[in-house]
């Protein structure tokens, strides 16, 4: 339970007494439950906004959905998002991206790779249709919590003097297992809310998580705690997304 409780408490801002869940032990090995804290944060945003879309404008409702989103987390991985486009879109060394991602200072990509981002989560959602919305909603930020169990478990920590992101160091087994949790789960409800449509929508996501985790390699020669918010959010695109190009190719999504 306490493992569950540091997990809960690193990735969201809900104010969980430091008593209840323990020291960065606790936290390490909380990881294998990152894939159900994304499954919890799912399903509170859906409750939430499935009230909205009975009283608003579906587009407002949909923005409102995203916002929830970002909330939950107090922006921190949107934050990385940020320091990663600013680094990665560079064009200079490793030790020149590092350093520029460790800078709080906001650039020009973090700002268009910001409003990209936000704005290609809003509307792929909203055009995603009424009866599946829901499980995209509950798979988004699924996607996005398992994305970070796989990078942490391809790829070695990038910064030789430690950050945030070493309190996970080890544990290999246990990220190995949350990660394959999370693909399981990403895949049941991929197959339930789209059928054999599912299959594609999980192996887009797997596929994109990859080729991030492989970018991120190449220019950094593995992760920071940035690189782990960047694929966190942009792997909560690939959903939506996948599936209103389903949707609009002529596929049924059932």
């Amino acid at each position: 339970m306490r493992s569950f409780l540091s997990a809960l408490s690193f990735l969201t801002i809900l104010p969980i007494p430091a008593r209840l869940w323990g020291d960065e032990t606790n936290l390490a090995r909380g990881a294998i439950f990152f894939p159900i804290v994304g499954l919890f944060i799912g399903l509170v945003t859906t409750g939430i906004v499935y009230l909205g879309y009975k009283l608003l404008p579906g587009q407002l409702a949909a923005l409102i959905a995203i916002g929830i989103l970002i909330a939950f987390s107090g922006a921190l991985h949107l934050d990385g998002f940020a320091d990663t486009c600013d680094g990665f879109f560079s064009a200079r060394s490793r030790e020149q991206v590092l350093s520029i991602m460790s800078d709080s200072r906001v650039g020009t990509m973090a700002v268009v790779g910001i409003v990209w981002l936000v704005l290609m989560k809003w509307v792929t959602f909203s055009q995603v249709p009424a009866p599946q919305r829901w499980t995209i909603l509950i798979l988004m930020p699924l996607t996005g919590r398992t994305a970070l169990l796989i990078m942490m478990a391809l790829l070695p920590y990038a910064r030789a003097e430690g950050g945030l992101a070493t309190a996970f160091a080890g544990h290999g087994g246990l990220k190995c297992v949350g990660a394959g949790l999370g693909l399981t789960l990403m895949l049941i409800l991929s197959c339930v809310g789209f059928g054999r449509h599912g299959l594609i929508i999980t192996a887009l996501s797997i596929g994109e998580i990859f080729l991030f985790c492989l970018w991120s390699y190449k220019r950094i020669g593995g992760y920071t705690g940035d690189t782990l918010g960047a694929v966190c959010e942009v792997s909560e695109v690939v959903p939506p997304l996948v599936a209103v190009i389903l949707l609009h190719s002529g596929g049924k999504v059932l």
